[in-house]
């Protein structure tokens, strides 16, 4: 499959009825960027189709002229057969396309009823209709065999059961096309699993969805065909089956991708950093009554890796290194000398910086500038005089700051939201090195970033540990924590049960720890 004009396109050889979905030509365009060029694009009847790309390449805009979000400027929009033209978003709804958006549309103190059945509510008289909506929606719950407590607010419920409360909305509007925006961005294994498996029931029924995700493990496990967008032009499409991932990735970045992990030092230059103490080494440290852990150090030139599975306890003990949570108990010493974090702002005197799981509410103001996000911890060291913010030292320090992680904007201006996932996470880099942190703890650093980001940012963290930082690597993909780390410490019910290095640091050895089928006597 070749990749440059839409002309060259190679399309799967399967033949279908008339498509569920149809696109034609269509364009749109904000000031100053082409953010979609003559797509073309079907999905047919009972059909999984993933929708691909790096951050920036055109899915998101795609999606909001699928929801009726954004009208294009070119092109037709059809439906079984019949052009459509969709004014809203409750246009595309009736119509037969339901969205499920990467972030959530849910009313937070609703409880599923209520946000199932919200503009749309069962009345009759004048009266709600409150026992039909809670029948129908047991219904939905039951058709995606997953167990709810309908009168719980959604604020109160997990992430995976928000996920299918939005799905169960979609399915009571009997919605024929799903759009699934990386729906397993923050599921379990097991979540991800029960989602797929609903899938495939949707698609014995008839029902045609979009998937969109970052991982393409899934693409490979769930969906049927592939659309490959880049820079707003449509540039491969494929049956799943006769595409590898090399050559998908190939298409997707616009070049070949020799190698996404960095290579690993030789053991001998790490050994060599044991002379000196560890930048970091917590002797003991306790939460929440469960067993305390004990030596776990971090080094200079290193990067550690916590890995387990969710809920056991990998980032319950980052939060608490840097006192976002209390800890029972907490000996730590910082390059051999006892230190006290209780909070934060004593983790960042201490030279301790946190990438958080989700940059976009905890590590990032969106609607600030670059600028503005890197000189929000660091003030203190743009002063002139003593008194005042020198703009010109601030300017140097961000344009140093961002070169040095590889900031792609067109300028320190440019709003923070409008970057790509990426180049966000940059930011946070940048903010932290702009601090002086010499320990730098990232919490799932490359969650909701396309395959080429993935690559920068691992280059990044190796060239961060190259200049004698100590990382500390919290990831839920096992591939990224035996391919970029030296070590890793693998969690079990909230303590390390065991840590890997060398040829012991393979998936397999991290998942028998992980789930508590092998204990290790030294641990």
């Amino acid at each position: 499959m070749e990749h440059a004009s839409p002309d060259q396109i190679e399309r799967g050889t399967a033949s279908f009825a008339v498509p569920a979905l149809q696109l034609r030509n269509i364009s749109k365009e904000f000031p100053g960027v082409k953010a979609l060029d003559g797509i073309n694009f079907d999905v047919q009847p009972g059909e999984v189709h993933a929708l691909l790309g790096e951050n920036g390449a055109g899915k998101s805009t795609l999606i909001k002229i699928l929801s009726g979000v954004y009208q294009p400027d070119s092109g037709e929009i059809i439906i079984g057969g019949n052009k459509r033209h969709f004014s809203g978003y409750s246009d595309a709804l009736d119509t037969g396309i339901a969205t499920i958006f990467q972030e959530f549309t849910l009313i937070p103190y609703l409880n599923a009823v209520e946000n199932i059945f919200l503009g749309r509510e069962i009345t009759r008289g004048g009266f709600l209709r409150i026992a039909e909506m809670r029948r129908i929606a047991a219904a939905l719950f039951e058709r995606l065999e997953f167990p709810i407590n309908i009168h719980t607010p959604v604020a109160e419920l997990s992430i995976a059961h928000q996920q299918f409360i939005e799905i169960a909305k979609a399915l009571s509007v009997n919605a024929r096309i799903l759009v699934l925006d990386e729906p397993t961005a923050t599921l379990t294994p097991g979540e991800t699993q029960h989602l797929f498996s609903v899938m495939r029931e949707l698609k014995k029924q008839g029902v045609s969805m979009i998937f969109i995700s970052h991982h393409l493990e899934e693409i490979f496990e769930i969906t049927d065909r592939i659309t490959i967008l880049r820079d707003g032009r449509q540039v491969g499409q494929a049956l799943t089956s006769e595409i590898t991932t090399d050559r998908l990735v190939e298409i997707m970045i616009g070049r070949k991708l020799e190698s996404s992990f960095p290579p690993k030092p030789e053991k001998t230059a790490l050994d060599k950093t044991h002379s000196s103490p560890p930048l970091l080494d917590v002797r003991a440290i306790q939460i929440n009554g469960s067993d305390p852990v004990n030596s776990l150090q971090v080094r200079s030139g290193e990067i550690l890796g916590f890995a387990g599975m969710v809920g056991s306890g990998r980032t319950e003990l980052a939060m608490s290194l840097i006192g976002e949570t209390h800890a029972h108990r907490k000996d730590i010493l910082r390059n051999g000398v006892p230190i006290r974090i209780k909070s934060p702002t004593d983790a960042l005197r201490q030279g301790l910086g946190l990438l958080p799981e989700n940059r976009k509410v905890a590590g990032l103001i969106l609607d600030f500038s670059i600028r503005d996000n890197l000189s929000i911890n660091n003030f203190d060291k743009m002063l002139r005089a003593g008194m005042f913010i020198s703009s010109e030292i601030e300017d140097k320090d961000c344009k140093s700051a961002m070169i040095s992680t590889g900031v792609r904007a067109s300028s320190a201006a440019t709003a923070v939201g409008n970057l790509s996932g990426g180049n966000q996470q940059k930011v946070v880099f940048a903010r932290w090195l702009l601090r002086g942190c010499q320990v730098l703890i990232l919490d799932e650093p490359t969650r909701g970033i396309d395959v080429g980001s993935k690559a920068e940012i691992y280059r990044l963290i190796r060239d961060l540990a190259d200049q004698g930082h100590g990382i500390i690597f919290i990831s839920s993909e096992l591939q990224e924590v035996v391919g970029l780390c030296d070590r890793a410490a693998v969690f079990y019910k909230g303590a390390i049960a065991a840590t890997l290095e060398g040829d012991a640091l393979t998936n397999h050895q991290i998942m028998q720890y992980a789930t508590g089928s092998l204990v290790n006597e030294a641990a």
